[in-house]
């Protein structure tokens, strides 16, 4: 099992990033997949979730600091999941990591496996 997160780096406050996860080892279809971040000195969060191609229920989850912001998806063809980040705040610099649930379910508890993590910076 794998996950590798990508897509960090600096931005201007206001300016977007995407990051990717791209997972190996096994079938993105029957899991779901969370994003999170810590910024220094603070407590890893949950931002993001989304449920598997399999779920009956394939919704998203988002934490309310970044609710309109963000947007989750996945291209189960290209065994990755990705999160948009639109309209970026300097409280948004963090640590960003992926990581995969133990089922089809984003209200499972904790993810069992995780990638390393991208850094992301808001800042002028």
């Amino acid at each position: 099992v794998q996950l590798v997160a990508s897509g960090g780096g600096l931005v201007q406050p206001g300016g977007s990033l995407r990051l990717s996860c791209t997972i190996s080892g096994f079938p993105l279809d029957y899991y779901a997949i969370g994003w999170f971040r810590q910024a220094p000195g603070k407590e890893r969060e949950g931002v993001s979730c989304i449920n598997s191609a399999s779920s009956s229920d394939g919704s998203t989850v988002y934490a309310d600091s970044v609710k309109g912001r963000f947007t989750i998806t996945r291209d189960n063809a290209k065994n990755a999941v990705y999160l948009q980040m639109d309209s970026l705040r300097p409280e948004d610099t963090a640590v960003y990591y992926c990581a995969r649930y133990s089922g089809t379910s984003c209200h499972l508890p904790g993810p069992n496996h995780w990638g390393q993590g991208t850094q992301v910076t808001v800042s002028s």
